[in-house]
Formats: C-alpha cells, structure tokens, sequence
C-alpha cells in the first residue's frame, strides 16, 4: 500500500485530492493546522493530524516513512499576505523547508507542491510558459517562489514538481472569504447580495481552470513518469478578461451587477498560461469549460443552503 502525506488536507484543493483518492488502495495522512480550512472538510478515512508545519516541533508526529508528499498547505491570498508578511513567509516557505527535510528523512520518492502563477508577477499579453523569468510582485509570490529554490536546492535528496496552479474554483471553494478566489468572491457577493465590488479594472485578464480537472492533474502527479524537478502550468490556457467573468456570473444570477473599486497591492493585471507542458506530462480529455464549471459552482452553493 503507497502512504501518501497531503498537507493543507482540509483546505479546498487538498481535501478534494484526499477524498477522490480514497477508495484506492493508499493509506492516507492528512495535516493541517485548520487556520483557513474545516475539519469537516477531511474525509473521514483519512489519518488526520492538526499541525502547524512552520514549526519544526511537528515532524516529530508524522510518519517516519512515506512514499510520497502533497504539499497543499500554506496562506494562499495575495492581498492577505500583505497583512503580516511574516506570517506568510512562515506559512509557505518555512513550511515547505522543514518539509524538505522531513521529506529526506522519510526517503519520500517525490514532493509534489502547489506552487502559484503569482510566481510570476506581472507579465506581457502572452500565453506565459514555464521559462519566463518570475518576479512576483505579492508577499505570497515571493514565498512560493522562494519554495520553489529550496525545492530546486535540495532536488537530489528529494526529487519534486511543482504545479503552478492558476485561477483554481468550483464546490468546495470557502465562499464566506471575500479575499481569495477571484470567482468564489463574485459569485458569493451576487448570489448574498446581487452586488459584486470588482477590486481593479474590468479589463485585467485571468485563466481559470476547474477544481475536477485539477484533482485530476494532482492524482496523476503521484504515479506518471513524467521527468521530476520541474515546475508545470496547471491553467486552460484561454485569457478570459474579468467582465466576461463577471457577465457569465450575473447571467446565472438574475439582479446581479457589478461595479468597480480600488485594487488590492499586488494584483497582477493579467495573466494567463502556455500549457504545451501540462499536455504533454499529463492525460486528460477536454477541460471544463468556463460556463459548465461556474454553472456547477452556482449549483452546489444553492444545494447546499436550500
């Protein structure tokens, strides 16, 4: 049986990966420190610790060998990291560092990690692929980033791949968090209030990729022979301007409208991704449109409430 630690388990994305991998033959340790995410979010089969992976008293409590790490877990606003980059740094970075370590310790076979497009910073009008040189321009950026050299520092002990994820939504998603996730945050405002604030221009640009194509890239990450040590695009690759997000959001919510205010420090104006890579490493059909993706999403907000 393969023993796979996931970090972050009972945030969005992590808790998602946990459970549609549960009904295989892997033994499953979830970590969290349930700062940003919800216990009820954990499978119920899954070994469950609530650790704060910064501190490096922690490691005393994990496994002392498994075959594999997800790492999911950190602080993932880049307005919010604004707030106490301290605490962001220690989050993303320090966390990921003793992981490393404890990765080696634990003769890990791989590392996945969730890095960001925040890596980036701000960028041309073009498909941007895995070479373009990053300078983030966020807290949050600067950290992942900084995850990402440890990573690359320390790859002959412990081989990894980094996803850059992009705009990541759908069910799941934390609605009640006006500060992170472009989609989830207009659409709980339309359907809460039928008034959406739209911090920043209309005209910025985004890729946004639905959470079922992201489970899917992520469980194949752990078992493809694709080449270890790289950093991978994981987006659609389609440049959707943010009042075509808005337009689709107040066509599913009949009254809804939209106005602009002030932007957050350290919003990109657009960005959106080359994906040869991700084609290339990883199998999939085709991606979940934009208006399917956001019809679920509405979908599973309104089941949940009624």
């Amino acid at each position: 049986m393969n023993r796979i630690l996931i970090t972050g388990v009972a945030g969005f994305i992590g808790s998602k990966i946990a459970r549609s991998m549960t009904n295989q033959n892997i033994d499953i340790i979830g970590v969290d420190d349930l700062s940003n995410g919800f216990q009820r979010n954990i499978p119920k089969n899954v070994e469950f610790l609530e650790l704060d992976l910064s501190d490096t008293n922690s490691y005393n409590k994990l496994p002392k060998s498994v075959d594999t790490i997800m790492h999911l877990a950190g602080q993932s606003s880049g307005e919010i990291s604004f707030d106490n980059p301290k605490l962001d740094l220690e989050k993303n970075t320090i966390s990921t560092l003793n992981l490393i370590n404890y990765g080696i310790k634990a003769k890990a076979n791989r590392i996945v990690h969730a890095s960001s497009m925040s890596v980036y910073g701000q960028v041309n009008t073009n498909p941007i692929s895995e070479d373009y040189y990053p300078k983030p321009i966020s807290c949050y950026g600067i950290s992942k980033l900084s995850s990402e050299l440890y990573l690359e520092t320390f790859k002959n002990d412990l081989p990894f791949i980094c996803l850059r994820m992009f705009n990541v939504y759908g069910p799941g998603q934390d609605m009640s968090n006006l500060r992170q996730g472009m989609v989830s945050i207009y659409l709980s405002q339309a359907i809460n209030s039928r008034k959406i604030e739209v911090k920043g221009s209309l005209k910025r640009f985004r890729d946004f990729i639905y959470i079922d194509d992201v489970v899917n890239i992520w469980k194949q990450s752990i078992y493809s022979d694709l080449p270890l040590n790289q950093k991978i695009n994981i987006a659609t690759g389609k440049k959707i301007e943010v009042e075509t997000l808005l337009k689709k959001i107040c066509e599913l919510v009949p009254g809804s409208n939209y106005y602009e205010s002030n932007n957050t420090p350290g919003d990109q104006n657009g960005i959106y991704a080359d994906i040869n890579k991700m084609k290339k490493y990883f199998k999939f059909n085709e991606l979940t449109t934009l208006e399917e993706g956001l019809k679920l999403f509405a979908e599973s907000f309104n089941n949940n409430i009624s």
